[in-house]
């Protein structure tokens, strides 16, 4: 089996967006997750705290949401400057 990280060791490679993206706007975790579930979208801040440590894989329709949610485009939300590793288990 294949488990995929970032050579940071991380899940995903949006967490340290996330975080940037929620400073600018002056949001908690909890007003972030807050705002997903008035979208409609089935969330806590545990969600957030999870993406933003880099402990959660993040599926392409969370990246939508997200994206949506903060008025952004998904591309901000990803850092392609952090290379992805494939190991195998």
């Amino acid at each position: 089996m294949f488990k995929l990280k970032t050579t940071l060791g991380t899940n995903n490679i949006c967490g340290a967006n996330l975080i940037r993206l929620r400073h600018e706007r002056g949001i908690s975790q909890r007003q972030l997750a807050k705002n997903m579930q008035i979208a409609g979208y089935d969330v806590d801040h545990h969600f957030i705290r999870h993406i933003e440590n880099g402990e959660r894989f993040v599926t392409d329709i969370e990246l939508v949401a997200l994206a949506k949610v903060l008025q952004v485009e998904i591309t901000d939300l990803i850092d392609p400057a952090i290379p992805v590793a494939v190991q195998k288990d």
